[in-house]
């Protein structure tokens, strides 16, 4: 498999207080589909009162040009409600789901528990298989909790194996506050890709500036092939304690793998364009 790289405007977006209006947002959204990437995280089928930014993602989907782009497009949901809602939408093809180890964050984010998120994980594999789409589920605090809720390798490992069981075949750690650390992102992808060969585990990382390097090349290192990234590490989770913690700047991931002599594949031109274009709708 080769390396894919996964643009998160969404995640970028979903946080900011000003909304972004709708006609902004497809035009961005539509920039990024001339660059390349293997999918596009480009919105979201949750209520408009969890997250107002979001409340127009079928009018994006509505504007978005598909007609010469290789990306898929990848929607985030917290139910089965929203799962429905997206199943409606043929030109989506990756479901996320957030699955937190983390009870306290699983209701905080989703308003259930994490023995109730677990059917809603089945419903919406169901959904998927019936309607030819993907479900991609994000191991959300991932790396650590600031709860105080139990966390260690083996818990990541056990969920990791329940999501197995059910059939989800795409699988992103996710570092939702930036506390990650080299040995820890080691560690659990060096164990848990040969145990799970069959499955493609990506890394969905928060950073500061100074420790983006050290992140990527770990996941990287240890086997990780897909990676996730927002320009100008715009977002991120308004919990971390850091203020400078946000999404992993994708610029960055380019470097890396440029360093690398790794061919990516995308339209260096139109991601120049794309990073001008980001500063117009996050007033970077």
């Amino acid at each position: 498999m080769s390396y894919k790289i996964i643009e998160c405007p969404r995640d970028a977006m979903q946080g900011l207080h000003d909304f972004i209006p709708t006609e902004k947002k497809i035009a961005y959204i539509n920039q990024l589909l001339k660059v390349g990437y293997d999918a596009i995280d480009f919105g979201s089928f949750v209520s408009p009162k969890a997250i107002p930014q979001l409340r127009d993602t079928t009018e994006v989907l509505a504007g978005l040009n598909l007609t010469s782009t290789t990306s898929k497009l990848l929607a985030i949901v917290a139910n089965t409600r929203g799962a429905e809602e997206a199943m409606k939408h043929e030109v989506i093809r990756y479901i996320g789901f957030p699955f937190s180890i983390s009870e306290t964050f699983q209701q905080r984010n989703t308003n259930s528990s994490i023995a109730s998120s677990l059917i809603t994980v089945k419903q919406i594999q169901e959904l998927c298989v019936k309607h030819n789409k993907e479900l991609v589920i994000y191991i959300s605090m991932g790396f650590g909790n600031p709860y105080g809720d139990l966390w260690n390798v083996e818990i990541v490992e056990k969920w990791v194996r329940e999501m197995d069981t059910i059939g989800v075949k795409i699988i992103s750690l996710s570092d939702t506050i930036g506390i990650a650390n080299s040995g820890t992102i080691s560690y659990l992808f060096k164990n848990l890709i040969p145990a799970f060969s069959h499955i493609e585990f990506g890394a969905h990382l928060h950073t500061t500036p100074d420790t983006w390097r050290e992140k990527i090349d770990a996941a990287f290192e240890n086997g990780c092939k897909r990676f996730d990234g927002a320009i100008k590490g715009f977002g991120g989770c308004p919990m971390a304690a850091d203020e400078l913690t946000g999404n992993m700047p994708t610029e960055n991931l380019l470097l890396f793998f440029d360093e690398k002599g790794i061919n990516l594949g995308l339209n260096k031109k139109e991601f120049n364009t794309s990073m001008i274009e980001a500063l117009t709708v996050f007033g970077g």
